[in-house]
């Protein structure tokens, strides 16, 4: 009697196991419920991000598409039209090649940069190089497909920049940060019409450095030009690339692309938005770039270079543009500047270039030259760039 009571006791546990094991089963399968879990933990069968990390990469997914959706308005591509002579020294007639050449006229259209708004009546920023033919003509395309003629080009002597005006209204201008601010790490945007065929292509990277030095210049129209204090970037740029916006991650413009580097990946250039800001003043105030122009041609004399040559540190005039401020006050080729204003003039400073800056035109200014190993003064009045 005992023993059939004990087996009905076990029997009734099996019973009860099995019964919760089953409806543990039924509980996961029709209301999530997870009973077991506290003690029998279940196997991973796949991989998670951890929430942070997933948030973190909504996050900047979220930045980039607001970042697009609201420059990309903003942002044209620039397209350049022109008429050239093609020499085809060879021609087959019926008595073999004909060695006299033949020429034709061609017609070339093409992407080969981009711009942005910055102003609703039909401003244009881009860079200088871009806009280096004068014998070209150019225009505009927005984002949707509207094409301007661009009726006239500013083009700023000092920086890479111009200023491009089309006849419209209503359009949509960027807004402009502070380059001042920035830091290296910080997440950008580039947008811009990729290899001069792409349009808005949207990139993104980080600043990689701050205050470089490059020569910038445009595969297109054959230019080069020294560029000091520019922002470095690892967003993917190419030489399409010139002259559109580098974005912060709220949409603002901090710089505008200006070159790559050809023998890295990965690195690119754009000039600090300040030095854009502080032209667009200029050109508002007078409706050009009002730049002060004395008329050298010059390299700078380090502190090596002049020891080794046994000269002064200073600005070694190359050449002396005729008609020019400088011609009529009587430098000439050879001559070294060593003081301009009362200042030295020191490479590391930023040599000649960066004490004209500080002036206005017209300003009188008291040179120290040095000629054939003698320090002589000359006077002169800067005058207004023309070009």
């Amino acid at each position: 009697m005992k023993r059939t009571r004990n087996c009905f006791l076990i029997g009734a546990g099996l019973i009860v196991v099995l019964v919760s094991v089953l409806g543990g089963a039924v509980s996961d399968r029709l209301f999530g419920y997870r009973v077991l879990d506290r003690f029998f933990p279940r196997q991973a069968t796949s991989f998670r991000l951890p929430a942070t990390e997933t948030q973190r990469i909504l996050r900047e997914e979220s930045v980039v598409i607001n970042v697009a959706e609201k420059v990309s308005p903003s942002v044209v591509t620039i397209g350049l039209e022109k008429t050239t002579s093609v020499v085809e020294p060879f021609l087959l007639t019926p008595f073999g090649f004909d060695i006299s050449p033949q020429q034709r006229q061609e017609t070339i259209e093409q992407d080969i940069a981009t711009g942005f708004i910055i102003a609703a009546e039909g401003l244009i920023v881009t860079n200088k190089h871009v806009v280096a033919d004068t014998q070209a003509a150019y225009k505009i395309i927005t984002k949707d497909d509207q094409a301007y003629e661009v009726e006239k080009i500013y083009r700023d002597p000092v920086n890479d920049l111009a200023i491009l005006k089309i006849e419209a209204a209503g359009l949509v201008p960027v807004e402009m940060g502070d380059s001042g601010q920035l830091k290296v790490g910080q997440f950008v945007v580039a947008i811009g019409t990729a290899l001069g065929e792409f349009r808005h292509t949207v990139t993104t990277g980080v600043i990689s450095g701050l205050g470089r030095g490059i020569t910038a210049g445009s595969p297109f129209e054959g230019y080069v030009e020294r560029i000091d204090n520019v922002i470095q970037t690892d967003a993917a740029i190419s030489p399409g690339n010139s002259g559109g916006p580098l974005l912060n991650s709220v949409g603002q413009v901090i710089g505008v692309n200006v070159a790559i580097a050809a023998a890295g990946e990965n690195i690119g250039f754009a000039i600090p938005i300040n030095i854009v800001k502080e032209s667009i003043e200029n050109f508002n105030q007078t409706g050009q770039f009002s730049r002060p122009f004395l008329g050298v041609r010059y390299r700078m004399i380090g502190q090596d270079l002049a020891l080794m040559n046994e000269v002064p540190q200073g600005a070694y005039i190359v050449e002396v543009i005729e008609g020019s401020a400088a011609a009529k006050a009587g430098i000439r080729p050879g001559d070294i500047i060593i003081r301009f204003d009362g200042q030295a003039v020191r490479e590391e400073e930023g040599g000649l270039a960066e004490l004209i800056n500080t002036k206005k035109v017209e300003d009188r200014i008291e040179l120290v030259l040095s000629r054939d190993g003698q320090e002589i003064g000359a006077s002169v009045i800067l005058e207004e760039f023309e070009g």
